[in-house]
């Protein structure tokens, strides 16, 4: 059975998936700086970390779209 599994296509997709999420979480680790929670308390950590996701998330949408008329010096 763990052989018919593993010739589907989902379980091809399903490494690429996630390492996407776990180099996400290094980035929050590494770059962001979470590696160690500095809010107590599981409604701090969870502020924290939704903090750091919207960081994530806005960096990923000025990628995509930069603002138009800047001019880079």
């Amino acid at each position: 059975m763990a052989r018919d599994i593993a010739t589907t296509d989902a379980y091809l997709v399903s490494p690429r998936q996630r390492k996407k999420v776990e180099m996400l979480f290094a980035h929050l680790k590494r770059i962001l700086k979470l590696g160690r929670l500095r809010l107590r308390g599981p409604n701090g950590a969870r502020d924290e970390f939704h903090l750091a996701a919207a960081v994530q998330n806005l960096r990923k949408m000025a990628k995509i779209n930069p603002m138009r008329g800047l001019a880079l010096a």
